[in-house]
């Protein structure tokens, strides 16, 4: 390279390093974390430090430990084998979580690209024409002698160009795609915390709903028993045929209950083979059972100050507010002059071995070292309405914030009043059906020995199913509502050791393999 070239280019270093260490003014506001919630409760009322209790399964007191972290498997305290293994499995598999990952690695990619803006723009080029230049303008290359009209002409050039960041554009930019970033983040979070309480919420549903089609065939089972002994006594003459009719009517009834029941344990198996990436047909492996599933007795609760660091929604929201916040800096910036520097040389020759030889590239190269300051004097308001637009965005995402935040409060009251009255419910419906039961077991043998209208019994049977039915949709709800308590405190996602691990997919195959960031990009 020769000595012209190199002293180009260090004056071209010197600019772009001087621009580089020269201070900018970021303009727009500075983000500032949103003040925490003023508020020391969830409820305007006491809390009462435990749920009432009943000798019913799962119908023990649970209580509130203030301040007690959530473990981020909280799953695992229903002691449930397969439910930890369902759970476990869907985090590898789901495909929306898998979607979240791969859209997170989409912003990242962004921020590292622009953050590029912070460097020179160097290119280089190579250009061979072939032109004819009229005789007037260049009467040397027409002279008949040397006949070099039409000619070839050969350029190899280095390009740079810098746009310095006075007003802190770029950095604006780079904040803005960063908290994007960050709320996609937690986005994969919220979806994680999502995945994993409906896994547990769908489990349980199965569950109750096989304890219902348990009890509604117990009670056929009673209902056939009973038709076996009403048609005895009318073969012997103690029953009339209205009664058997009677009878059978009511077999006919509770056994109409079954489809609705079965089709909905369909429905919601097909849903859990959905959660964990699986079709309908590969179903899941593992069923679900109210006894095998174990109440969480002590349950933690956080302050409402925690809960702003601990909600995936509501970090997310913040960080959309940040990138709000940026953008009214960004739109200011556009605003003020633009300076930029640009510099450019190299070599041109008719022949393109000029440019190869050493000893031809004398008298060939040039160069050319530029600023430019730019500033838009009218443009309609449209710059100046875009500001506008971008502090009304900012002025969006905070209420829409504040209403996160009242909405994760919100969520925590609803989930510990369902809490409190869930054990309410069980112990009254416990209660419920032992009177049912008492009051259908003196029908029966009033029936039995021929001293009871058949009216009674069928009323008993019925009051008697209802009772069964609400004990187990009671049972159900305290544990639904459990999960759903800590899906409200934000499932312990920050006790988190390693995070879950994104796959890639193979479209044209439908396999997928784990995806290996060696350079620790996500």
């Amino acid at each position: 390279m020769c000595r012209w070239l190199r002293r180009f280019l260090r004056i071209a270093a010197a600019l772009i390093a001087a621009a580089l260490l020269s201070s900018c003014i970021p303009v727009g506001p500075d983000f500032l974390h949103p003040a925490a919630p003023n508020v020391d409760r969830y409820t305007p009322e006491t809390l009462a430090p435990r749920t009432s209790s009943t000798d019913a399964p799962t119908g023990q007191a649970q209580r509130f430990v203030q301040g007690r972290d959530i473990p981020q498997v909280w799953w695992r305290m229903f002691k449930s084998r397969a439910l930890n293994a369902l759970i476990e499995r869907s985090l590898r598999n789901n495909p929306t979580l898998q979607s979240t990952m791969s859209a997170l690695r989409v912003a990242k990619e962004a921020v590292y690209a622009q953050q590029g803006k912070f460097l020179p723009l160097v290119q280089s080029n190579f250009i061979g024409t072939r032109q004819q230049t009229a005789g007037i303008l260049a009467p040397t290359l027409n002279v008949p002698i040397q006949n070099l009209n039409p000619f070839d002409l050969y350029t190899s050039q280095v390009l740079v160009s810098y746009t310095f960041d006075v007003w802190g554009l770029n950095r604006r930019t780079v904040e803005s795609l960063q908290a994007l970033s960050d709320n996609q983040r937690f986005q994969i979070e919220a979806a994680y915390l999502a995945l994993t309480s409906n896994v547990a919420v769908a489990a349980i549903t199965e569950a109750a709903l096989r304890g219902q089609i348990d009890a509604t065939n117990e009670l056929i089972s009673l209902n056939r028993k009973m038709l076996d002994v009403l048609r005895k006594q009318l073969d012997t003459g103690y029953a009339n045929r209205s009664d058997v009719a009677a009878q059978e009517a009511q077999l006919a009834q509770v056994e109409a209950t079954l489809p609705p029941l079965r089709k909905a344990l369909g429905v919601q198996r097909d849903l859990l083979a959905a959660l964990s990436g699986s079709y309908p047909s590969e179903g899941p492996r593992e069923t679900f059972r109210l006894a095998d599933l174990q109440l969480p007795l002590d349950l933690p609760l956080s302050l409402p100050l925690q809960l702003v660091e601990q909600r995936p929604d509501v970090r997310a929201a913040e960080e959309l507010l940040h990138s709000a916040s940026a953008q009214v800096g960004v739109a200011t910036a556009n605003m003020l002059p633009n300076f930029t520097i640009g510099a450019n040389g190299g070599y041109m020759n008719i022949a393109l071995a000029g440019l190869i030889s050493p000893s031809a590239l004398l008298g060939t190269q040039f160069w050319l070292l530029a600023g430019s300051v730019t500033q838009t004097v009218f443009d309609g308001g449209t710059l100046l309405h875009q500001r506008r637009a971008a502090a009304a965005a900012y002025d969006e995402a905070a209420w829409a914030y504040k209403a996160t935040v009242i909405g994760a409060a919100q969520n925590v009251a609803d989930v510990l009043h369902a809490l409190k009255n869930d054990a309410d419910a069980l112990r009254a419906a416990r209660a419920f059906e032992r009177a049912a039961k008492v009051s259908f077991d003196l029908a029966r043998q009033q029936v039995e020995t021929g001293n009871a209208n058949i009216l009674l019994l069928l009323t008993a049977q019925s009051t008697y199913l209802q009772a069964l039915i609400q004990v187990v949709q009671a049972r159900a709800a305290r544990l639904a509502d459990t999960a759903a308590l800590f899906q409200a405190l934000g499932g312990g996602w920050w006790n988190r050791v390693e995070p879950p691990k994104e796959k890639i997919l193979n479209v044209g195959t439908g396999e997928s393999f784990t995806l290996i960031d060696k350079n620790k990009s996500y």
